[in-house]
């Protein structure tokens, strides 16, 4: 069974930092381009981040340019998304997504985990 699964969301003070994980399990997407997503409550998901298969381009949003940075290791299946001076705006739930595509989209894709919450919250 194909498994994207999320880790490292939290509570967070303004200002701070977070560094989600999404680690894959089932298959390699070691080939595949890969995405972070964003959902909040009564707002449409939107694409935060992508990176391509070999880690050489990378897509940002512009509400997180200049603070989020996308990474992966291919060897450990696992990308990460670094979140830093976080805003109360960034609270959503965060999703993991692997494309079917190796080049950088930010559409194509078809796998999905479940989330991880990030609150921006004093």
């Amino acid at each position: 069974q194909v498994q994207l699964v999320e880790s490292g969301g939290g509570l967070v003070q303004p200002g701070g930092s977070l560094t989600l994980s999404c680690a894959a399990s089932g298959r390699t997407f070691a080939s595949n381009c890969m995405g972070w997503f964003r959902q909040a409550p009564g707002k449409e998901r939107e694409i935060v981040a992508a990176i391509n298969w070999s880690g050489g381009s990378t897509y940002y949003t512009d509400s997180v340019k200049g603070r989020f940075t996308i990474s992966r290791d291919n060897a450990k299946d696992t990308v990460y998304l670094h979140m830093n001076s976080l805003k109360p705006e960034d609270t959503a739930r965060y999703y993991c997504a692997a494309s079917y595509l190796r080049s950088l989209t930010t559409t194509r894709y078809n796998y999905w985990g479940q989330g991880t919450q990030v609150t921006v919250s004093s």
